[in-house]
């Protein structure tokens, strides 16, 4: 089986249990495959020691600064509308607002006139 850098897929995913396929883990001249000495590496880095780089542990100020960071940058990704197309949104907004105000006064007047015409 195949797997592209960065799957998500497992390896027992793709090979259905019985399935007469050859062993993935090993190559030809019996040598690990590179994910098994991937996950060897991990496993032994992994003995208690205490986290080092991006997966360490930061504290309290230090993860609220990287949050506004982040809020930021993604602030900055934004397309802002210009002056025209925000009075053109804007306009349109409360046309349609008062269009709704009125079609449910209009409503509400109609139903309170037919309520007096059958109960008097």
């Amino acid at each position: 089986m195949t797997e592209t850098t960065g799957s998500t897929a497992t390896p027992e995913s793709g090979n259905p249990e019985g399935a007469d396929v050859a062993d993935e883990t090993t190559s030809a001249d019996g040598k690990l495959s590179r994910r098994d000495r991937r996950r060897a590496n991990k496993a032994s880095a992994g003995d208690g020691s205490k986290k080092s780089g991006k997966r360490a542990k930061k504290g309290l100020f230090a993860r609220i600064a990287i949050f506004y960071r982040q809020i930021i940058a993604e602030l900055r990704k934004v397309v802002w509308p210009s002056r025209n197309e925000l009075v053109q949104y804007t306009t349109v907004v409360v046309t349609f607002v008062i269009v709704m105000m009125l079609l449910v006064a209009g409503l509400d007047w109609g139903f309170s006139k037919l309520s007096f015409w059958i109960f008097g």
